[in-house]
């Protein structure tokens, strides 16, 4: 492709109405935008030990509880430092001796290098599918706890969260791309923690775990043991905090009311039946477009593995995919170069709940419009 491609700007009619497609940071929605404003003044800079901050997080534990119908017993927890974070406390936390892990992408691995890295604990049992494709567990009477990841954002791969069968460990769940976004029965696991820049629509630096009675016992009872726990990464100090409507440490006001604005707004649409059928129409238009297309093809060759909140498409070699995405950040439409480190010409497009569909569809629109100028 010309290097003229990386300078036209596209005619009116192919842009979309919001041009934000990144797979995180992704789109927040105006509406959250307008009503932090709106609660700005009685809000933001107030203590977070105070109502109008504590509400806020009463308003997301709650709200949390209802979209993903916790069953009795299961408990949120939130705290400050998001996702990468949480493999360091559940380092602390969560895994007794060992712990087994998933890994097929970027931070799938990082969790498992975490737990490496981890002197107090066994080597980690690691067991790994080439990028485009996932493994499946091997219930191993050693693990204590296995470590699975709902959705790999660096390759758009997404895998179902079942228990695996015949172990007796906790399942902890990475699921910073897919909640909110994919569905999931709380009773197939015990953690499931995410940050809320993603299908929450908010921004980063918080991490939210749904806790099982399961994993609560094992949080109380590693905290009784002895191990010396950091306090930023004391899972039970945690959990005593959230359940007052608190954070350890001042956290972002900010992020808090998108993420309570994004779980309201996900609620008062059909909760998450309504979000997983949205992000399925649009998966349906993404992928649909990548294998019509003569020169894209979804980078997940099965499709039940292919992600509804994040899609990975390759271009044909002779359609230069870098191009193409400085060309629609040229026209407003940002964020869908492909993940770093995967080193492939490929688009990576963000497709959560606060995306519209219809933007979508523009989208591929104007793909191909670039396209065919080269």
């Amino acid at each position: 492709m010309r290097d003229e491609i990386a300078t036209p700007i596209l005619p009116e009619r192919l842009r979309p109405r919001d041009g934000r497609f990144g797979s995180g940071p992704s789109k927040v929605r105006p509406e959250a935008v307008a009503a932090l404003a709106a609660a700005a003044p009685g809000y933001l800079g107030t203590s977070h030990r105070q109502q109008p901050v504590t509400s806020v997080v009463a308003r997301i534990r709650a709200g949390l509880a209802e979209l993903f119908d916790l069953p009795a017993g299961y408990e949120v927890a939130l705290g400050n430092g998001g996702a990468t974070l949480f493999w360091d406390l559940a380092t602390f936390s969560l895994i007794r001796r060992r712990s087994q892990h998933l890994v097929f992408g970027e931070f799938s691995a990082k969790f498992a290098a975490a737990v490496a890295g981890a002197p107090h604990l066994d080597p980690p049992d690691r067991i790994e599918s080439p990028a485009g494709s996932h493994p499946q567990p091997r219930p191993d009477p050693a693990v204590d706890l296995y470590a699975l990841t709902h959705n790999e954002t660096s390759t758009g791969v997404a895998m179902p969260v079942r228990r695996p069968v015949g172990a007796g460990g906790l399942v902890c769940v990475d699921a910073t791309s897919g909640a909110g976004g994919l569905p999931v029965d709380p009773r197939e696991l015990d953690v499931y923690y995410f940050a809320p820049q993603k299908a929450f629509a908010g921004d980063g630096g918080l991490w939210v775990a749904l806790l099982s009675p399961a994993a609560i016992e094992r949080v109380g009872e590693i905290a009784a043991s002895g191990r010396w726990i950091p306090a930023t990464l004391d899972l039970a100090a945690a959990l005593e905090l959230s359940r007052a409507d608190q954070t350890l440490n001042t956290p972002a006001l900010a992020t808090l009311f998108l993420l309570a604005h994004q779980v309201d707004w996900l609620n008062a649409q059909g909760g998450l039946a309504w979000a997983t059928k949205r992000c399925e129409e649009s998966a349906g238009i993404v992928y649909g477009w990548a294998e019509s297309s003569g020169y894209t093809t979804p980078f997940v060759a099965d499709p039940a593995m292919r992600s509804h909140t994040v899609a990975t498409v390759d271009l044909d070699p002779s359609v230069d995919a870098a191009a193409i995405s400085r060309a629609l950040r040229a026209s407003g439409i940002v964020d869908t170069e492909p993940y770093r480190k995967l080193g492939r010409n490929q688009l990576r497009i963000g497709m959560y709940p606060a995306v519209d569909p219809a933007d979508l569809e523009t989208l591929t629109q104007a793909i191909d419009w670039l396209a065919g100028r080269g």
